[in-house]
């Protein structure tokens, strides 16, 4: 079986509805908490389109991003509160969470985008392979550069390393994700906008599915996240199914064929028999 050193689908810490860390500060079902060292972002495929990060940026957040200097500093860029933009007094968060947790890094941007130097990513990875006691889930959708980088960090197994895969138009992101040296590769397949259980998911070691949430949300079909699961199945990969999609996250739900589907690839240090 693939993948067959960590534990395959269905059988690592299944997570009801709503369970989750006590004070974590993140409703994303499937991580602990958030840590946004890093903001903002640019549109690159379909997936981008309804981005919920760019929506708080503009609102939410607006007025406390624009008063920080973007990384490329440009008139254009100082007036765009969704502009990259860097925060040195939040890189050692981490540091003092003492309990284990999941970390998805950089909610709000995007850890390999171009705006970052080498030299801010590596302040990241730093404090990442310092805080051994946590997972940090990176996530991007420009794994080219990250493996174009790769070589320049430090890959500590606690490090977790994913791409967003929303149809098989991009589906070229998981080549260069298997490639990079990451104890634990993941795929994030949301939103979840067409079939991709043709995706070769060899070297990814978990995938999430889940549909779109907020307004405008487009359709993720049963048949699309159904096929997903099977294919992670037939493959060996752990799955994890975040919801079905709507105006909110919750309105679709999470219960697929009877269950929700809440599998991690490794567990976290200190669970007893996998903790979410």
């Amino acid at each position: 079986m693939r993948n067959a050193h960590l534990k395959p689908f269905g059988v690592v810490s299944v997570k009801p509805w709503g369970g989750r860390l006590v004070g974590a500060n993140t409703g994303i079902e499937w991580t602990d908490a958030t840590w946004n060292p890093m903001t903002g972002c640019t549109k690159v495929s379909s997936g981008c389109d309804h981005c919920y990060a760019a929506v708080v940026a503009s609102t939410k957040t607006r007025d406390t991003y624009l008063r920080r200097l973007p990384v490329k500093d440009t008139d254009a860029n100082r007036a765009d509160p969704f502009a990259p933009r860097f925060w040195p007094d939040r890189l050692d968060q981490p540091l003092r969470w003492k309990e284990p947790r999941r970390i998805f890094v950089n909610s709000m941007s995007d850890v390999f985008h171009a705006h970052f130097s080498l030299e801010l990513i590596q302040r990241v990875f730093t404090v990442m392979n310092v805080a051994s006691q946590h997972q940090f889930q990176v996530l991007t959708k420009r794994p080219e550069r990250a493996l174009r980088l790769a070589e320049h960090l430090s890959w500590t197994d606690n490090v977790w390393m994913g791409t967003s895969i929303e149809d098989m138009a991009v589906a070229r992101r998981v080549d260069a994700l298997r490639r990079i040296p990451a104890a634990v590769r993941f795929v994030s397949a949301e939103p979840l906008l067409g079939p991709v259980d043709q995706l070769d998911l060899t070297d990814i070691h978990w995938v999430i599915g889940g549909g779109e949430s907020g307004i405008g949300a487009r359709p993720c079909r049963l048949e699309w996240a159904r096929a997903l699961r099977d294919l992670c199945a037939r493959q060996g990969v752990a799955f994890f199914g975040k919801h079905g999609g709507g105006r909110t996250p919750k309105t679709g739900g999470r219960v697929l064929d009877g269950r929700t589907w809440d599998a991690y690839p490794v567990e976290i240090a200190g669970s007893a028999g996998g903790r979410s």
